[in-house]
């Protein structure tokens, strides 16, 4: 990413060239990667996953199979982006794919969660309106959540973005199907006691997307169970549909949150 990114600032400084705007999907092995400022305290337990100093922003966290990682590699100048409206971007794409995940399952349980981000603390987290809880024909959207209403469940989805001359690497990354436990060895992004969520425990979720077309004559249970889930494919496509609109200016940012 560095590479690509520095050869994309000399096209541009040498030659005013502009050269396109990249989303890199990536699937992890097992690692810990510790921020530009990150303070090695937050890792509470050394164990055999390897630690990675970075130049992105934020401490420490996990990456892994099982969690989608997505690095934008945009031209901030030309899209008139400030920092501000990267993150902001990034925050209300997962906020607009974890709710739309949320408002298709038919599980009860999630009727009155929803995804949001949070002033304090970059990320989307899930929270549980108590209010809604006992009114769950109501719209569920995150605009319509009450503060004063809701418990936060915990943090679905983390960010880490560097910026160099105007132009972002790294990225976010969200918790489909991972292995939490690997979380339980750092403060996950320096906050101790944070608790991570992972998107299959409120959602149907299968591994493979080809599953979703195939009918069992055998076994109809499990063919509507199958239709009924998302697969990993399935979310990172919602994902990538919603950042490519925000880059082409179909999607404006909604006002932030309050503190």
């Amino acid at each position: 990413m560095l590479a690509r990114t520095l050869a994309r600032i000399d096209l541009k400084k040498q030659q005013g060239l502009r050269t396109p705007d990249e989303l890199w999907i990536v699937d992890h092995n097992d690692v810990y990667t510790l921020g530009q400022a990150g303070k090695e305290e937050h890792i509470l337990q050394r164990t055999n996953t390897p630690i990675i100093k970075t130049d992105r922003g934020g401490q420490v966290t996990w990456h892994g199979h099982g969690q989608l990682v997505i690095y934008w590699v945009f031209d901030l100048d030309s899209l008139s982006w400030s920092v501000r409206n990267l993150v902001s971007h990034a925050e209300q794409a997962i906020e607009d794919v974890i709710n739309e995940c949320l408002r298709d399952t038919t599980s009860s349980d999630s009727a009155y969660i929803s995804a949001r981000a949070r002033r304090d603390a970059p990320g989307v987290y899930l929270y549980a309106d108590m209010a809604e809880k006992n009114h769950t024909d109501s719209d569920m959207s995150a605009a319509n959540v009450s503060v004063d209403n809701t418990i936060m469940l915990g943090k679905m989805a983390s960010l880490g973005f560097k910026i160099k001359h105007g132009f972002s690497y790294h990225g976010i990354a969200i918790n489909l199907d991972c292995d939490l436990s690997a979380f339980n060895a750092i403060n996950p992004c320096g906050y101790a006691g944070m608790q991570m969520l992972r998107l299959s425990d409120f959602v149907a979720m299968h591994r493979d997307v080809s599953d979703n077309i195939k009918d069992d004559a055998n076994d109809d249970n499990n063919s509507q169970q199958t239709r009924h889930s998302l697969s990993y494919e399935q979310v990172t496509q919602k994902l990538i549909d919603n950042i490519a609109k925000r880059h082409a200016g179909l999607i404006e940012l909604r006002a932030l949150a309050p503190k």
